[in-house]
C-alpha cells in the first residue's frame, strides 16, 4: 500500500490542526508553508476535509481553518479510505473494488496479500488522530535498519 500525495497531504493538516486545537484558525497560505504543500492543492483538499466535517473555515483576515470534530473521533482508516479508496494492496483481496484473477484458484501469495490488508487496516481503523498526534516523529535511522525486517528493497 502506497498512499496518495492528496492523503498524504490530508494527514499532514489534519496532524498540524489537532496540535493547534484552541488556537484559533489558521491560515490556508501558514497550512500550504508549514506542511510543504502546493497552496493550490490545498484548496480542494481543505473542501474535502471540510466535506467530511473533519475542518472548518471561517472567512475574513482573521479567518482560516480549524479541526471541527473531535481527534478521538477520526481515525487514519476513515481519512485514507475517503481519499485512496481501497486499502488493499491488490484488487484480487479487495472488498469494495475487486478485480478478479485468472490465479485466484491455484495463487499461494494471494493468502499473504490479504493477511497484509487485513493487518494495514485493522492498525488504520484502530489509529485515532488523537492517538498518533501523541506519537514522536520517527527517525530516520529506525526506517534505514534492516534489523528488524531481515531484507531489502522495502
Amino acid at each position: 500500500m502506497r498512499l496518495s500525495r492528496k492523503t498524504d497531504y490530508a494527514l499532514r493538516v489534519l496532524f498540524t490542526l489537532v496540535d493547534r486545537r484552541g488556537e484559533g484558525p489558521i491560515s490556508m497560505s501558514a497550512l500550504a508553508k508549514q506542511n510543504d504543500v502546493p497552496k493550490r492543492f490545498l484548496e480542494h483538499i481543505m473542501l474535502d476535509l471540510k466535506s467530511q466535517g473533519w475542518v472548518e473555515s471561517t472567512p475574513g483576515r482573521t479567518g482560516g481553518y480549524v479541526l471541527a470534530c473531535s481527534p478521538e473521533d477520526v481515525t487514519l482508516g476513515q481519512v485514507v479510505r475517503f481519499f485512496d479508496g481501497v486499502i488493499a494492496p491488490v484488487g484480487c483481496v479487495s472488498v469494495t473494488n475487486f478485480e478478479g484473477c485468472s490465479q485466484a484458484a491455484t495463487c499461494r501469495f494471494r493468502r499473504i496479500l490479504l493477511d497484509i490488508r487485513n493487518i494495514t487496516a485493522a492498525h488504520l481503523d484502530n489509529a485515532t488522530l488523537a492517538q498518533v498526534a501523541r506519537n514522536k516523529p520517527v527517525s530516520e535511522g529506525e526506517v534505514l535498519s534492516l534489523t528488524l525486517i531481515g531484507g531489502d528493497g522495502i
